[in-house]
């Protein structure tokens, strides 16, 4: 049987090869911005900052209303089918500057950057979550969970790597490559299901195949707030906003995942536009040392991913997987406001994997709440509502960073924003408390157990 974790490494060597390509473009793009923008070389004008929060607002728009329906459409033609356009799409910005960098091109890259990041960006990780909950079933899918973004952690340190080592042209030529590597390789390999002898939910499941019965197949999934188990949740006439309603409405369990990912999506973005900006401010960090730290970051990132949410995941469960890095979030950002060293963020990377912890913990509670063919739908409405936090955050704290670095701060404090920060984290925390967690019934431990021997 080829539905354990093993099965997905095709799916694993995409989502690799797809965040390798893109993350080699994030060290450069900011030199490439300026250059074509601004009057000189060194010159960081405003038209370039505009030009990227603009650029993050409109994606995250966009993101936000295209990702529940490309989960809704991969439940209806398959993961395989709807991720072909999107990683199809991603090679032509690095394409465009791969050619040439001055500003008409640059302005080209800039359009189509925009355009096709509303339908790609987030989609392979949003598909690549759904195909994990849609073939890996039980204890064993919070694992899958935490190897699948510890793959994404990883592509995003060999990408940052070669970048740093590649001139520009070369690196985004490699990274147009790398995308079209990534695309040939999932039409190739890629099985649109692993079992695809067996059923699943909506097909008749693996407890028919296993057992000679459906309602077998139905326990599969665990029961989830006393209700009589259902075979879908959804309604193949409804659109995507009103099965996200349904679903809304029928689990109380999938509202409170929705909440704690917009906070901690809210946190993340914030994040983005406060930490770096705060420690050049603070205590004078230069590209080197911020290379240092984010490398540093990307090692303790990949290798809790890999090694400790497997361990902690099957030995405390996914809910209080969840409100251990959420916590651990709001430590790491509360102490690194309160910084009186340069050494403070660097030893504050031992909280990272906290961070690092929330999204497989969200996706795992929230993928129980479904049968494995409406996997889509509830990972699409999860990257939609994480990107409405990416949206929103930048308006908060972008002012806020900027006020209190300033010499018209209220009152002397430069890391107030990271404060806010680790407070929004907070209340994420105090909402997973009120998750209940999942128990699972002794029929749905016998399935799972007999899974795992067949693996």
């Amino acid at each position: 049987m080829e539905n354990g974790i093993g099965g997905l490494r095709h799916m694993l060597t995409t989502v690799f090869l797809s965040g390798f390509a893109g993350f080699m473009v994030v060290p450069v793009i900011t030199d490439v911005t300026v250059a074509a923008v601004c009057s000189g070389p060194d010159d960081s004008c405003s038209l370039a900052v505009y030009l990227t929060g603009f650029q993050q607002v409109v994606i995250g728009m966009g993101t936000m209303i295209m990702m529940p329906v490309i989960g809704n459409l991969s439940d209806r033609y398959g993961i395989k089918t709807v991720l072909t356009l999107p990683m199809c799409l991603s090679i032509v910005p690095p394409v465009i500057l791969g050619y040439r960098r001055d500003t008409k091109f640059f302005y080209v890259f800039y359009i189509s950057k925009i355009l096709t990041s509303m339908v790609c960006e987030g989609t392979v990780d949003c598909l690549a979550y759904a195909y994990v909950a849609e073939n890996i079933h039980g204890s064993r899918r919070i694992s899958a969970f935490g190897i699948l973004a510890g793959i994404k952690t990883i592509a995003g340190l060999f990408g940052t790597l070669v970048a740093r080592f590649l001139p520009i042209a070369l690196t985004f030529q490699v990274s147009a490559i790398a995308f079209l590597v990534g695309l040939v390789y999932m039409r190739v390999f890629l099985k649109e299901r692993l079992n695809d002898d067996e059923n699943d939910d909506h097909h008749g499941t693996y407890g028919q195949h296993e057992h000679g019965s459906n309602d077998v197949g139905m326990l599969e999934e665990p029961i989830l707030n006393d209700r009589p188990i259902k075979t879908r949740v959804f309604h193949k006439k409804y659109s995507s906003l009103k099965d996200t309603i349904s679903l809304m409405k029928t689990s109380t369990i999938f509202v409170q995942a929705l909440v704690v990912t917009f906070f901690s999506s809210f946190s993340d973005s914030g994040m983005e536009s406060a930490f770096l900006y705060f420690l050049k401010a603070r205590f004078g960090f230069d590209k080197k040392q911020f290379a240092d730290l984010l490398l540093l970051i990307t090692i303790v990132g990949s290798i809790s991913q890999l090694f400790v949410l497997p361990r902690f995941a099957s030995a405390i469960g996914e809910r209080k997987l969840l409100s251990t890095g959420l916590f651990m979030e709001f430590i790491n950002m509360a102490i690194v406001s309160i910084s009186w060293a340069p050494w403070v963020p660097y030893l504050t990377t031992v909280f990272v994997p906290g961070a690092l912890f929330v999204m497989p913990s969200v996706c795992g509670i929230a993928s129980r709440q479904v049968g494995s063919g409406e996997q889509g739908k509830v990972q699409g409405c999860i990257s939609g509502v994480r990107s409405f936090g990416k949206v929103v955050a930048p308006f908060v704290f972008s002012p806020l960073t900027a006020l209190f670095l300033s010499d018209n701060a209220p009152f002397y404090f430069p890391g107030f924003s990271l404060l806010c920060i680790s407070l929004s984290s907070l209340i994420g925390f105090f909402q997973s408390l009120l998750i209940n967690d999942v128990l699972t019934s002794p029929l749905n431990k016998a399935i799972n157990k007999i899974s795992e021997e067949e693996v």
